[in-house]
């Protein structure tokens, strides 16, 4: 199990991404519209002003003054305290408020992608992404098959691997972009 998870700059953050499921799911969540860095660093400023990330007490709260509180944790606000809201909602009634049976308890392959896809804000490209961090950093077997073949967060290992694995997402982007303009 990694020490820390190095998609964002405070290493607080990254830590606390690793100890914590929720805080895992929080990221993957928000990780919409704003750089993986302001996504990942979203649960732990969740959690220093809320107080908490157990599952149970955040589907019961209204979390939006908390993501508008300035600097807002994201640049939606309101959507996304909502969705997470509605994400703990869906750990504390489904997995008993604890993230990590999500993927402890999948059978196989195949269970884990509708565990995944069940939670608000998870699409395929989500659940690729958070299959690769769980297989390639936590050894979840049930993810590997789930995982992508290219490079992902999953294989970020570094602050400086974060900013490498960066610039080569944002190169293929561009060279897309280009191949579609001709």
């Amino acid at each position: 199990m990694p020490v820390a998870l190095y998609f964002t700059n405070d290493q607080q953050a990254c830590e606390l991404l690793a100890a914590d499921p929720f805080a895992l799911l929080v990221g993957f969540a928000i990780d919409q519209q704003v750089t993986v860095q302001k996504a990942f660093e979203g649960p732990y400023v969740l959690k220093n002003r809320i107080g908490t990330l157990d599952p149970k007490k955040l589907a019961k709260l209204d979390l939006e003054d908390a993501f508008r509180e300035k600097p807002a944790i994201h640049r939606f606000p309101g959507a996304m305290a909502k969705r997470v809201q509605e994400l703990a909602a869906v750990v504390t009634e489904d997995y008993a408020g604890d993230a990590s049976k999500i993927w402890t308890e999948a059978k196989d392959a195949a269970d884990l992608k509708q565990r995944l896809e069940s939670l608000p804000g998870f699409g395929e490209m989500k659940v690729r992404t958070i299959s690769a961090v769980l297989a390639k950093q936590f050894g979840v077997k049930a993810a590997e098959p789930l995982a992508p073949n290219h490079m992902s967060l999953g294989d970020v290992t570094s602050p400086e691997f974060l900013l490498e694995y960066q610039a080569k997402k944002a190169a293929k982007k561009a060279a897309m972009r280009a191949a579609a303009k001709n």
